[in-house]
């Protein structure tokens, strides 16, 4: 006959495995809830670094891009040229650049010393039409002078519209944040920090406006100028028109310099006869006059003494004694 085995040992040994498996069940439950909070605060941390970050991170990736974008050039020139007529080449300079797509930005028109006519022209044609507009301008006469520019800035084009959009981001966020803000003074600081930003907005939108508008039209400055009429002798040495002309300049220069210092005296002269007349008719009648000075006789020569003639003794008395 079997004795019954001992169920109390039995009981107490399936008592502490339930009660270590509860434990270890706690414990990874309160690691995942732990992990869990520390990973969405992590992901919060890491949206609004992104957030904040998100213009240096789309400047980057811009500054990244495929080699696709088209190039940004700047294109500036300068031409200074010699034609029989002035006017005529500056009709023909505004309708090459009328039909090429571009207009005249400036004019400036006059006469020099010699009176020949001359002008100055700025002209903005469409960056693919520069080479032929160009080409057409200096054919116009004789070429005296030519320069020309070329200024890539792609990288800034590229970097310009990375930060507009960016900077639109971030407006539009500090928008959505004023329309979910509830307290005054989160308002306030909103409405600051809004402006701020809409302020570099405004500014990057107008640097963009400017690239757009400097690479998408090229610049050409033109000079016209009339070619002189009589040339010099091959040799160099002067004949007598030219003689003659400059005589003729050298007599009108003085003419001029003449008239200039008459000019220069005239106001002191009328002074002067102005001064003179007030003396004449106010000043000296009033002045006392001095007696006339009867003129002394002139002295005369002295003529020859006279001859002395002797005295006669006067007769003594007779008996008479001195």
């Amino acid at each position: 006959m079997r004795t019954p085995r001992p169920v109390r040992p039995v009981r107490a040994l399936a008592g502490v495995l339930l009660a270590a498996c509860l434990a270890l069940t706690g414990c990874s439950a309160a690691d995942d809830s732990d992990g869990g909070s520390a990973k969405s605060a992590a992901d919060g941390a890491q949206r609004r670094e992104g957030a904040a970050g998100g213009g240096a991170q789309d400047a980057k990736q811009a500054r990244r891009a495929p080699a696709s974008v088209p190039s940004a050039v700047i294109r500036t020139a300068s031409l200074t040229v010699e034609v029989k007529d002035v006017s005529e080449a500056l009709e023909r300079a505004r309708t090459t650049a009328q039909g090429a797509g571009g207009f005249v930005g400036g004019e400036n028109t006059g006469r020099d010393s010699d009176g020949h006519e001359y002008t100055r022209v700025v002209l903005r044609v469409p960056s693919a039409r520069y080479d032929e507009v160009l080409g057409d301008l200096q054919g116009a006469g004789r070429l005296v002078e030519r320069t020309a520019k070329a200024q890539d800035v792609t990288d800034q084009v590229v970097d310009v519209d990375s930060r507009v959009k960016s900077q639109r981001a971030s407006v539009a966020r500090i928008r959505t944040l004023m329309d979910r803000a509830t307290e005054l003074s989160d308002v306030v600081t909103l409405e600051g920090e809004l402006s701020s930003r809409e302020a570099d907005l405004e500014a990057l939108l107008a640097r963009q406006a400017s690239l757009k508008d400097r690479t998408s039209l090229a610049t050409i400055t033109l000079s016209l100028s009339e070619t002189p009429a009589k040339k010099a002798a091959e040799d160099g040495t002067p004949g007598f028109v030219d003689a003659l002309s400059g005589g003729w300049h050298a007599f009108v220069t003085m003419l001029r310099w003449i008239a200039l210092l008459l000019g220069a005296l005239l106001p002191f002269a009328a002074l002067a006869a102005l001064l003179a007349l007030v003396w004449a008719r106010v000043v000296r009648p009033r002045l006392p006059r001095r007696p006339a000075r009867v003129p002394a006789p002139a002295p005369t020569a002295p003529g020859p003494l006279p001859h002395a003639r002797p005295v006669p003794e006067p007769a003594r008395e007779p008996g008479r004694q001195d």
